[in-house]
């Protein structure tokens, strides 16, 4: 499913279904000229053309996936956009381009990357959307206060809540101190109930923070080593001799070689088998080493999930009562919890999908027979944009772990091949940005520590991909705010 990957916050963040049509081969690289046609594709939003395409320009993997998704992705492009105009190719080689794209909704940026095969006729292996580099120069805009910072976000938000593409929660802090915070949307469809700044949100993989955390809080208390071998608290998984070279480093900065435990048997299965720590290792129970640990990078849910069955031979606790116990007690987070959803759970909001028929009219699905019953270590607890933000301040303050370990969650790890992800936060060292993002249909979630000049922003949304273009719109915003103050 991650041909181009879906990092966290201060990552590149991509999607990755795909799709395009065609536009004329005007110059540049195979690759430009298969991003002016998805472009050209995305703009012209007809189903029939977006099937003819998909059968005549796309590699035999990307065929595999649906028809559904590829036409999702298009159309769903298309409306949360407007449509694109092309700005200029940011980065190009033979097999790889990156086009800079204006959105027309909005007036922002956005940014596409499209991959081709390397011989002719050059067809399409990978597609996904990408954060666009920060304005620079007279196209920059200079918010002089943070009251022109929040009002040009609320301006922006106007405009994607009233063409319908974001439903959720946002809040913005500097200094410890909300500038910003405010709701949009639905709740639930059924009941017209509207979201609230207290509305509990899916936050995806967002939750790998707090696992993180728990890990480093241990390590401080010396009950455990970063180069422990994951064979000392599990020695079978995922054989002994795999469990031997696992280190816990490599569990939290996606260097393990594990891949993803929500295989066929998931999707096959009835959700409420799944509940706990040990329901959802046997999920994972077939899973080998893609690579050696600590030789290259590859986002890994299993890892994750294994880390939280470390903490449980830790402690011996369950996950679940650890968490609450050491993360969000003492960050104040009252209203965050891996909730059974077949349970009574006052204020969650409902994830939906936006769905596009054959014909291109659309329609909303709710997520809540996709997703976990209950959510882990590696992702799918609720929270909201307060809780999200205690849980920030917590962080950076010591009340949870100290300065040390902080920095050590926190920085890149080039010694082992992950040099935009440290320990369960992703990183972006030239902006300074730490924090996580989570994605599912129906899920949309952001966290953004912005650690040089004060700022938090928690973006929840319960629109899938719904965040991205918020997320990107307060980097702006902040970035420029910070050049003008310095």
């Amino acid at each position: 499913m991650r041909r181009l990957l879906k990092l966290g916050a201060g990552l590149a963040l991509f999607s990755l279904l795909p799709a395009m049509l065609g536009a004329q081969a005007d110059g540049g690289s195979p690759a430009v000229r298969r991003a002016r046609e998805i472009v050209a594709l995305i703009n012209s939003a007809d189903p029939t053309a977006i099937r003819a395409y998909v059968d005549s320009a796309f590699g035999s993997e990307m065929r595999r996936m649906p028809m559904p998704a590829h036409l999702n992705f298009v159309m769903g492009t298309r409306e949360q956009s407007r449509g694109l105009d092309w700005l200029s190719v940011q980065d190009q080689s033979a097999t790889e381009a990156t086009a800079l794209l204006k959105r027309r909704l909005t007036g922002d940026r956005t940014a596409i990357l499209v991959r081709v095969e390397e011989k002719a006729p050059f067809l399409i292996s990978g597609i996904g959307q990408r954060p666009p580099p920060p304005e620079t120069g007279a196209a920059a805009t200079r918010p002089a206060s943070d009251a022109e910072v929040v009002a040009a976000l609320e301006q922006y938000l106007g405009k994607v809540v009233e063409a319908d593409v974001f439903s959720g929660a946002v809040l913005l802090a500097k200094d410890g101190n909300v500038l910003f915070a405010r709701a949009y949307g639905q709740a639930n469809k059924d009941f017209a109930a509207p979201n609230r700044v207290d509305t509990k949100f899916n936050l995806g993989s967002m939750n790998k923070m707090f696992t993180a955390v728990s890990i480093a809080q241990l390590v401080e208390l010396g009950k455990l080593s970063f180069d422990d071998p994951l064979s000392k608290f599990v020695p079978e998984f995922p054989t002994p001799a795999a469990a031997e070279k696992i280190r816990i480093k490599h569990l939290l900065s996606h260097t393990s070689g594990l891949g993803s435990y929500f295989t066929d048997e998931f999707m096959r299965s009835s959700r409420a088998r799944f509940r706990t720590v040990d329901d959802l290792m046997q999920l994972a129970k077939g899973d080998s080493l893609a690579f050696e640990p600590g030789s290259r990078w590859s986002y890994s849910n299993t890892g994750m999930l294994v880390l939280g069955k470390v903490i449980e031979v830790v402690t011996g606790q369950d996950y679940f009562s650890y968490v609450r116990e050491h993360i969000y007690r003492p960050a104040g987070m009252v209203n965050t919890d891996a909730y059974e959803l077949d349970q009574v759970n006052p204020n969650l909001a409902v994830g939906y999908d936006k769905e596009f028929q054959p014909d291109g009219t659309k329609r909303f699905r709710n997520n809540i027979f996709m997703h976990v019953i209950r959510g882990g270590p590696a992702g799918g607890g609720y929270s909201t944009v307060e809780d999200l933000f205690r849980f920030g301040v917590a962080l950076q303050s010591g009340k949870l772990v100290g300065r040390e370990y902080l920095q050590l969650l926190t920085s890149p790890k080039p010694e082992l091949n992950s040099p935009r992800y440290g320990f369960g936060f992703g990183v972006d060292p030239q902006w300074g940005i730490v924090g996580h993002s989570g994605g599912f249909a129906g899920i949309s979630s952001n966290l953004d520590l912005f650690t040089g000049s004060g700022y938090i922003a928690v973006v929840l949304s319960n629109y899938r991909g719904a965040s991205m273009s918020v997320v990107e719109r307060i980097r702006t915003l902040v970035r420029a705010r910070t050049v003008a103050v310095r």
